[in-house]
């Protein structure tokens, strides 16, 4: 009852640019993230860091950002990749390569700076080395810890849906 009273007061082509505006909105960051993506050569060209296995190098929360470039990929690198059977991907630094002579194939392995051990444990099961393929792309920059919203949202989903809702009820109801 109090949408049609506001759908009423403020009439109906305001609230329509007021959709149009966000939609919008959300199409410009959609443009602009794909515009990112053929840019660096990355599916994803920024990730956040969600966990401390690569302390002291990157934290929990830090903005990464990244290009897949075509050059092959060195030890020490440190690379995002996603396995098949796993929704996240991971940040690690790569420990070794293995480059096949004929083909030019490389495998890598990775391991957490703050990690004991390699990552083996966590590649899918029998698979010993990542493929090139799977990496996302390479850290070429960071932002210390500005990601840490992203963290909280995850971390406290009533604190995101709190947060769109707030933003819904403010974007339909502002007077600009």
């Amino acid at each position: 009852m109090d949408f049609m009273r506001q759908a009423n007061k403020y009439g109906v082509r305001s609230l329509l640019l007021q959709g149009l505006t966000f939609l919008s909105v959300l199409t410009s960051a959609f443009m602009i993230w794909k515009g990112l993506s053929l840019f660096t050569n990355s599916e994803s060209p920024v990730v956040v860091v969600l966990s401390g296995s690569m302390e002291p190098a990157y934290h929990r929360g830090d903005i990464l950002f990244l290009h897949n470039g075509y050059s092959p990929i060195e030890v020490g690198e440190v690379v995002v990749y996603k396995l098949n059977d796993k929704p996240i991907p991971i940040v690690h630094r790569v420990m070794k390569v293995h480059t096949e002579n004929e083909t030019g194939k490389q495998y890598l392995l990775t391991k957490g700076d703050n990690n004991m051990a390699d990552d083996r444990g966590l590649y899918n099961p029998g698979q010993l080395w990542i493929q090139r393929d799977e990496i996302i792309g390479r850290v070429k920059g960071f932002v210390p810890y500005a990601g840490m919203g992203t963290i909280w949202m995850n971390d406290y989903p009533q604190l995101k849906m709190g947060l769109l809702g707030t933003l819904c009820v403010l974007s339909l109801f502002s007077n600009d």
